[in-house]
């Protein structure tokens, strides 16, 4: 029972823990206040929401290395690579030593901290590391070592002035693949790139393609183990790649934390994506051109990577070189500044929105769960996959008539199937047959 004793310099409040020892508080002026004190300590014992100061005193280092530990089996191995690299790199210089109770009571020095990384990294960079730390304060919340999380009003972001996302147009699309086709990687470079505009693929999943995922009858790609590059090593269904391994079907399926490794993003993100015929002919040339387990591949067979592949083909391709500087000897215009990979997948959301798509279907299509009651009730048809279909073969179609005359010879010499498609599509529009979507072409002469 709580209760108060005098002390030599005022009184002191005692109380029973929950473990049945005894806690005190000295200090204060009067007995009341002191048994005050000690009552409402076993109040909130009775209610479940005490918090017992000694735990609060916690190091922050000391709670987030235990928790980690505690949660490291049931994380990808990517989740924890990012945990343990926040962790090394600005969360424990900044907060190993603090208790978690002084952090908790420190909001301006979280702020403080806040704007000084600001000051290094963008916005994004930013928003994903106070996420991790807003991850092990609500867990020291949950641990019952502080009573709330000191992250809840910090504003780490300006919200309103995040970067639009850029959206690329069909013709943008293949002009670019052009150029990765050109600068040494051949049918590959340009089928990575329409593939990822033509299906929304994230990188891994379309980088970590194997020929027995693809199936010729569908047209479709199976999309179930994403390439993953965790700490420089690439890995698929949670193993490390071997390039001398030829896989013939999915490796047999694991059960608990094994099993989950290598796995989707989601869920819903394990699906078939079916590729409009046209494109379809290019994936199906590009996996007849080698032998390669893996559909885009280097000399040697192995995936490619995603940093390397960005700064020494991805980039120039879609920049251009020297761009403010048309007197330059290498001067190349810019297709679509700053466009990315994964922008690839915010333009394929766009065109189906455009060509009025059912969300459901484009969600499906880009592995996507629908949210509140179209979870339930919506459902992918036929109809809509073949919508998909056709709108995404007319955008290929209008690409092919928005190149110059010389960039169609250049193209039908590399692929010469395309010729007397092309041709057919000349006619067309000349005869007025066919209505093609209107899209804007830069570089036309």
């Amino acid at each position: 029972m709580a209760h108060c004793e005098p002390t030599t310099s005022g009184w002191r409040g005692r109380f029973k823990r929950p473990d049945g020892t005894r806690g005190s508080q000295s200090g204060f002026a009067t007995k009341q206040a002191a048994k005050d004190w000690a009552s409402d300590q076993e109040s909130m014992i009775r209610r479940n929401t005490w918090i017992d100061p000694r735990d609060a005193e916690t190091p922050f280092g000391e709670f987030a290395e235990a928790y980690l530990d505690a949660i490291k089996p049931r994380l990808s191995e990517a989740t924890f690579a990012k945990y343990r690299s926040h962790l090394d790199q600005h969360l424990l210089p900044q907060w190993s030593a603090w208790p978690l109770i002084g952090i908790f009571n420190s909001y301006v020095e979280i702020e403080k901290w806040v704007s000084e990384l600001h000051e290094d990294y963008t916005e994004s960079t930013v928003a994903s590391f106070f996420a991790t730390f807003s991850t092990f304060m609500k867990a020291a919340v949950r641990a019952r070592l502080i009573p709330a999380s000191p992250c809840s009003d910090v504003r780490v972001t300006s919200g309103e002035y995040e970067p639009e996302r850029l959206v690329a147009s069909p013709v943008q699309v293949l002009r670019a693949a052009m150029r990765l086709y050109e600068s040494g990687l051949g049918i590959g470079g340009f089928t990575l790139c329409v593939i990822d505009a033509y299906t929304g693929g994230r990188w891994g999943e379309l980088a970590g393609q194997q020929r027995h995922e693809y199936d010729e009858f569908k047209q479709a790609i199976s999309v179930v183990a994403p390439l993953k590059e965790v700490g420089g090593v690439l890995k698929k269904y949670g193993r490390v790649i071997d390039i001398d391994e030829v896989p013939t079907a999915r490796p047999a399926r694991n059960r608990g934390a094994a099993g989950r490794k290598g796995r989707t993003k989601t869920p819903a993100g394990t699906r078939w994506v079916e590729l409009p015929p046209s494109i379809a002919m290019f994936y199906e040339l590009l996996m007849d051109s080698h032998r390669h387990p893996y559909v885009f591949t280097g000399p040697e067979g192995a995936p490619w990577r995603r940093s390397n592949f960005r700064q020494r083909f991805w980039r120039p391709a879609w920049d251009g070189i020297n761009p403010d500087d048309p007197a330059a000897d290498d001067h190349v215009p810019a297709i679509l500044l700053w466009f990315t990979f994964h922008e690839g997948r915010h333009t394929q959301a766009t065109w189906l929105t455009e060509d009025g798509i059912p969300e459901v279907a484009r969600r499906a299509r880009l592995g996507q769960k629908m949210k509140g009651i179209g979870r339930t009730y919506d459902h992918v048809t036929p109809e809509m996959r073949r919508q998909i279909l056709d709108a995404l073969e007319a955008r290929w179609s209008s690409s092919l008539l928005e190149l110059t005359a010389t960039e169609r010879a250049r193209l039908t010499e590399w692929f010469p199937h395309l010729k007397p498609a092309i041709n057919r599509l000349l006619i067309k529009t000349r005869d007025g047959q066919e209505k093609l979507i209107p899209i804007s072409a830069p570089f036309d002469h």
